[in-house]
């Protein structure tokens, strides 16, 4: 990579998953962990999902993605991605109003209920015995 090169950020979080994501002026290549999109990930649905930010601003083939991300499962970690990456597109000076009418800037706050005592779940009760 050359020394000049132009390197944006973006950090994203869904779940229990957070991602870590540098974007840079390339052709369009996508790697998470490593490793290229479509091998990490095991359903498409969840790479055009990821890829939603890009397609938005018609610009997925103008960057470069490299993602590091961890915990959660798959979904959490595609969720997260896409946060990061929409993210690190306005670190890039792409068009906020665009990102935000999409809803790509709003953090996906739900993530799983604590379990409490008395239950088995965290809602779920144990059967009820008349008798």
């Amino acid at each position: 990579m050359a020394k000049n090169e132009t390197k944006y950020y973006g950090t994203g979080r869904r779940k229990s998953s957070v991602a870590r994501v540098y974007i840079t002026p390339g052709k369009g290549k996508i790697i998470v962990n490593e490793k290229d999109v479509n091998e990490y990930m095991p359903y498409a649905t969840l790479v055009m999902d990821l890829k939603q930010p890009l397609e938005v601003l018609n610009v997925a083939d103008k960057y470069d993605v490299e993602a590091f991300v961890s915990g959660g499962g798959f979904t959490g970690q595609a969720g997260a991605i896409r946060l990061g990456i929409a993210r690190a597109l306005l670190e890039a000076h792409e068009d906020r109003k665009t990102l935000k009418v999409a809803g790509l800037l709003t953090r996906d706050a739900r993530a799983k209920e604590r379990k409490k005592y008395g239950l088995k779940a965290a809602r779920r009760a144990p059967q009820f015995s008349k008798r």
